[in-house]
């Protein structure tokens, strides 16, 4: 798989008949291995063990409902009382991150209210802080740690 500009980890990868799969620690199980599942597990290793974001808090492919559709998103990070605080979207390397992706994860968040927004295809991440009260929104220079939240 391609490096990212993301700290390597430990990751534990099976070979089954249908193909790779990569251990999502989060899920306590194997998963697909597609290029969007290789960032997601490398950017979830990073807050965890770099930024300090409690596992606890933390979910994978989070099911809302958005206008009567079913969409997913991709990570969830929770406070202490379950209140989303910081939604992840992930592309896969490949992928250009566009205002369409930034689109995709303000509709999420139409949803779920988030603080933060976070968006990665693995090379390049880009965080905002929305500010409700005065509606509007600041791109952070790096994503920062859980306490700082």
């Amino acid at each position: 798989m391609l490096k990212l500009n993301l700290p390597t980890f430990d990751y534990k990868i099976n070979r089954t008949s249908d193909g790779l799969q990569i251990y999502d620690r989060l899920r306590r199980k194997f998963v697909a291995l597609t290029p969007e599942e290789w960032v997601r597990q490398h950017f979830v290793e990073f807050i965890i063990t770099h930024k300090c974001f409690p596992q606890s808090l933390i979910a994978n492919e989070i099911g809302i409902t958005l206008n009567n559709t079913r969409r997913r998103c991709d990570t969830v990070v929770y406070d202490n009382t379950a209140t989303p605080l910081v939604i992840i979207e992930y592309k896969a390397p490949s992928v250009e991150i566009t205002q369409a992706t930034f689109d995709q994860i303000v509709r999420y968040n139409m949803v779920l209210q988030a603080k933060y927004l976070i968006v990665s295809n693995g090379l390049n991440h880009y965080c905002c802080s929305i500010d409700y009260h005065n509606q509007s929104y600041q791109f952070l220079k790096e994503i920062p740690s859980y306490s700082e939240l």
